[in-house]
């Protein structure tokens, strides 16, 4: 088991980080092989559910998440949301919290405690690296620090 926590700046408003970090389907966009499939109808309330599939073909794998505590910013506050693994693979939990920042913008927070099932504990220093890796690459795309996503770059040429 891992836990990490990554903090990013964002030149974005609280409102606009926050509904980058939570469009689910905009994580494929960002997490290389993956998919994200949302199962409940909109909008993201406690007990969404949506699933994250990731690999390819036999090496693929479902991760399937449950939004525990939805509180979206407003009026100053931040805003707070929690994640549930509900998978027999990969369990745990993620927060995603987004605060104004100084001067403007807004400042993401990025809490999350993984598990892989069957992994022994000498793995989790190279789990730890390579989550931290991988999770801050996806706080970047949907952030839009660095290269845009593929669909933004989409909509723009369209």
């Amino acid at each position: 088991m891992v836990l990490f926590v990554l903090e990013r700046a964002s030149r974005h408003s609280v409102a606009e980080s926050w509904r980058r970090l939570t469009d689910w389907p905009r994580h494929a966009d960002v997490v290389p092989l993956t998919r994200v499939t949302v199962r409940t109808p909109p909008p993201t309330r406690e007990g969404t559910v949506f699933v994250a599939r990731s690999g390819l073909g036999a090496l693929a794998f479902d991760d399937p998440m449950e939004v525990v505590a939805w509180r979206p910013p407003g009026d100053g506050s931040p805003g707070t949301c929690r994640l549930v693994k509900r998978g027999t693979f990969v369990t745990g939990w993620a927060e995603f919290e987004v605060h104004p920042a100084e001067g403007g913008g807004s400042r993401a927070v990025w809490r999350e405690d993984l598990s892989v099932r069957g992994l022994p504990g000498f793995a989790d220093r190279p789990l730890r690296w390579s989550a931290r890796w991988m999770f801050g690459r996806a706080m970047d795309g949907l952030l839009g620090r660095g290269e845009d996503t593929g669909r933004e770059r989409r909509a723009q040429q369209g």
